[in-house]
């Protein structure tokens, strides 16, 4: 190591980046698996089993009682009266025709289809983290969004900032917090350290209120599950450091 390179290292000056983390919570519940769809038919059984009967049941009683002494004879009946009364078998039976014509919205869409990664219209069970590309040292790579820290501002107004310079206003999030839940740390080339050692990261995490990525900002970026993510993110030190909060 040359003499004039120690001589900087030994400045101890670092740049300050701001990274946020941008993702998109799950949409629909995920589905169960044969164990917990097992586990779940117990629990409505011993439910149904200790639970009291309800208004309409209660109710549909009645109905047969009274038809009973209807029919001895026991009760007189006022015919309009009894024509515009609904019992609650009819109730039950317009119930059960609401239900033949009900049916569940889909868990996939023509996103997941088409494997379209730029879409937030995909993979409604799970957790879609937000990569954009960017140019590091002269190289492109698949990253979460940062960008330097101004004076004067904080880590969490710069990591604000960072997001509208690189997504755009369109991009409609909320973050969790002031506080940063992660931190990484790398030195540049030595041909490149002139006035710093390298960069310090602070990570800021945010979710996603609506909107989309900016295109005229950023052409190339993606939606992607966790294990997506992880196998996106090329340098093995950085995806440790964002594995530790990822939930």
């Amino acid at each position: 190591m040359s003499t004039g390179s120690a001589t900087l290292d030994n400045t101890g000056k670092w740049d300050l980046y701001a990274s946020v983390l941008v993702e998109r919570l799950p949409i629909v519940s995920r589905s169960l698996n044969a164990l917990e769809r097992e586990f779940q038919e117990y629990l409505w059984r011993v439910e149904f089993e200790n639970s009291l009967k309800s208004d309409h049941e209660l109710k549909h009683e009645r109905d047969q009682v009274q038809s009973e002494l209807i029919k001895k004879g026991k009760i007189e009946v006022d015919l309009d009266d009894s024509a515009s009364k609904m019992t609650a078998q009819d109730l039950k039976d317009a119930y059960t025709e609401e239900l033949k014509n009900f049916a569940l919205a889909p868990r996939t869409t023509p996103d997941d289809a088409s494997n379209k990664t730029t879409s937030l219209d995909r993979c409604l069970e799970d957790t879609l983290y937000l990569v954009i590309e960017d140019v590091l040292n002269k190289e492109a790579l698949q990253i979460l969004p940062q960008g330097p820290r101004i004076d004067g501002e904080t880590m969490r107004q710069a990591a604000e900032r960072v997001l509208r310079e690189k997504c755009g206003l369109e991009l409609d999030v909320k973050f969790y917090g002031n506080a940063p839940c992660g931190f990484y740390k790398y030195k540049y080339p030595v041909v490149m350290r002139q006035k710093s050692i390298g960069a310090k990261v602070f990570f800021y995490r945010a979710s996603v209120n609506g909107g989309n990525v900016n295109k005229a900002l950023t052409k190339k970026y993606e939606w992607l599950t966790r294990s997506a993510l992880e196998e996106k993110l090329k340098n093995s030190e950085y995806t440790e450091s964002i594995r530790k909060f990822l939930m």
